[in-house]
């Protein structure tokens, strides 16, 4: 008898275990090991386990191909969740990994591929007398959501997904107990009016909870409201401004006391220190109603001025994309409370296009293609499944969770944010029309832009870093399994998977969910009462600051970017270019965290050590 030892690893995670029996047979060239029960049920394959077990064979195999893993029930059906499985041959010091990382639920069996990446399994599967799963998860498919939007999956529910792409059980059980105290800081809106009016110390303390004292502080200020232009939420709007557009009839008397002195705008303008923010995409989007009355949505340009002391300011504001007279251009000469409420409109329609284009839009809903996708095309030993599968963790259950809970019909859009409804699917649908490729690559987008001159664009900076990090990672992984062009092209498993993707804020007045009321007219007109009207409700913003922070806080199970749980390359060569990436992420950690020693207003956002691997929030 030639006797193989393997060793089999339970996931970490709670309730990985299981009691039930679990059944090896090793699958070579030259025949099959004898099937083999791995016994103790309940001992060996606890939470967390490593066992090794002694597996027999008549006669050499040869070259192990596949590993057949089967789970029976014992007493009650017990789900198990495999990391991995390793072989070693007899009288050989070479020992094969067969990654798993996938729940084993119900009475099934189960083949793995050993682990080094292979560009066309279907040819290799054609010569073994097995029946071998080609994708990983073959129930996957697609659905529309809605028209003029990403396909995405078809669950109805989180609950109606796969256990391998569901939150663990941990990361389950800290959302939804977050959420829960989330609704909790969000109570009736005749409750949390009277509680501002009794005592503002306690409005005060929420604010503090959610680390927004320097945004409170100098959210009125212009040099704060141009720093959000570059560094802020949403820094992918700027763009330089070589003449300034018909429809925003700003003239040189109007801004020159804006600008450094002996200069004029038309010097400005060729020197390229004008800049141009245009929410043109706004423009008759359909307005929510929130308990029974009409909310409110600008279309606003906003033009910016990089001034020599002051950094990015904010020189002229038009709250609607036809001039006329009851559209004015406010400017910071005007009355004080008059610039402050067009900046107000302003970062009120910031909010609409972070939240529904960068976020929903471009972040969710683009990567959740490519995450179906490759479920649906790409084995696990494919190469481009092994690259991408760390970063498509969590991804579809907080997708399916956003559409039932946040921008659903009665979702905390539809209660609290101006374009709730039908006017984040109209908002969305413009935006995809125009998304291209190249607008996701960043420096691409920075040229196109032109904004390569900024100063102070932290945003550029460190992205641009991070981009050529991550496509120097990529790109080597590429190279190891692809010579050329033609490879891929003869990749039919890839020609798939893209055919498949082809197919188919937390301080309320710096960034406002919502208008109660249009945009002012009259610039003499406004006071601080006309401003507090116009805001979201005291009740809006709780419901705004809370989501805000359950959106944005620290994941405790984050996996930052580069580090990886889940070893699916099991090659020398591979995991050398791992190793050298997470070099050069620290590298760029080191930077980062230099570059703003003792500022007071670091910008650490883009720390890899800050930025998941996949999206999962």
């Amino acid at each position: 008898m030639e006797v193989y030892t393997v060793t089999v690893a339970t996931g970490t995670s709670e309730y990985s275990g299981t009691n039930n029996y679990i059944y090896v047979t090793l699958v070579g060239e030259k025949g099959e090991s004898e099937r083999t029960l791995l016994d103790n049920p309940g001992l060996d394959f606890c939470r967390g386990a490593v066992i090794n077990k002694n597996v027999c064979s008549p006669s050499r195999l040869g070259s192990v191909l596949l590993v057949r893993l089967e789970k029976q029930r014992y007493w009650v059906e017990d789900n198990w969740f495999c990391r991995y499985v390793t072989v070693k041959p007899p009288d050989e010091d070479r020992v094969l990994t067969f990654p798993c990382y996938r729940w084993l639920i119900g009475d099934i069996k189960v083949e793995l591929r050993e682990g080094t990446g292979t560009q066309y399994f279907a040819s290799y599967c054609a010569c073994l007398c097995v029946s071998v799963c080609v994708c990983v998860c073959v129930c996957v498919r697609w659905v529309a959501w809605a028209p003029g939007i990403p396909k995405c999956i078809d669950a109805s529910t989180e609950a109606d997904l796969h256990q391998d792409v569901r939150f663990d059980n941990e990361k389950r059980s800290d959302f939804e107990g977050s959420l829960h105290y989330t609704v909790a800081l969000s109570p009736t809106a005749t409750y949390t009016t009277a509680l501002f009016h009794c005592n503002h110390i306690v409005y005060k303390t929420v604010l503090y909870l959610f680390n927004q004292e320097y945004c409170m502080e100098h959210w009125k200020e212009d040099w704060f409201f141009g720093y959000q232009c570059l560094n802020g939420s949403n820094p992918r709007m700027i763009q330089r401004c070589k003449q300034l557009p018909e429809n925003f009839p700003v003239t040189a008397d109007m801004v020159q006391g804006s600008l450094y002195p002996r200069t004029n705008l038309d010097k400005e303008l060729k020197a390229g220190n004008i800049y141009l923010v245009d929410y043109a995409i706004m423009e008759e989007i359909p307005v929510n109603v929130i308990r029974g009355k009409p909310q409110h949505i600008a279309a606003p340009l906003c033009l910016l001025y990089q001034h020599p002391d002051q950094g990015l300011i904010p020189i002229a504001i038009q709250l609607g994309q036809v001039p006329g007279l009851d559209t004015p251009i406010f400017l910071p000469k005007d009355p004080p409370l008059a610039w402050l409420l067009a900046k107000i409109w302003v970062r009120h329609s910031e909010f609409q296009i972070f939240q529904v284009l960068s976020h929903l839009l471009r972040t969710h809903l683009v990567v959740e293609v490519f995450c179906v996708a490759t479920l649906r095309q790409l084995p696990a030993v494919h190469p481009v499944f092994k690259l991408l599968a760390p970063h498509l963790r969590y991804t579809l259950e907080i997708n399916c969770r956003g559409r039932t809970q946040l921008i659903s019909a009665d979702g905390i859009f539809k209660r609290v944010v101006s374009t709730g409804g039908d006017g984040l699917l109209i908002l969305a649908q413009r935006e995809y029309k125009v998304l291209t490729y190249r607008s996701l690559q960043p420096c691409l987008d920075f040229h196109d832009r032109g904004v390569s001159q900024l100063r102070d664009y932290f945003y550029r900076e460190h992205s641009l870093m991070l981009w050529e990090a991550i496509h120097g990672f990529v790109s080597g992984m590429i190279r190891l399994f692809y010579q050329s062009d033609s490879e891929v092209l003869q990749d039919p498993e890839l020609q798939a998977w893209i055919k498949d993707i082809f197919d188919w804020c937390a301080w309320v007045p710096n960034t406002p969910c919502t208008m109660r009321h249009p945009p002012p007219t009259d610039k003499d007109a406004i006071t601080m009462g006309m401003i507090m009207d116009t805001l979201p409700d005291v009740s809006q913003s709780c419901v705004e600051m809370a989501i805000t922070w359950h959106l944005g806080r620290p994941q405790p199970d984050a996996v930052p970017l580069g580090q990886y749980t889940e070893q699916y390359f099991t090659e020398d060569q591979a995991l050398e270019l791992i190793d050298t990436f997470r070099k050069e992420l620290k590298k760029i950690e080191e930077h980062i965290l230099s570059q703003n020693e003792g500022a007071e207003l670091p910008y650490l956002y883009l720390l890899p050590s800050r930025i998941e691997n996949s999206i999962t929030i």
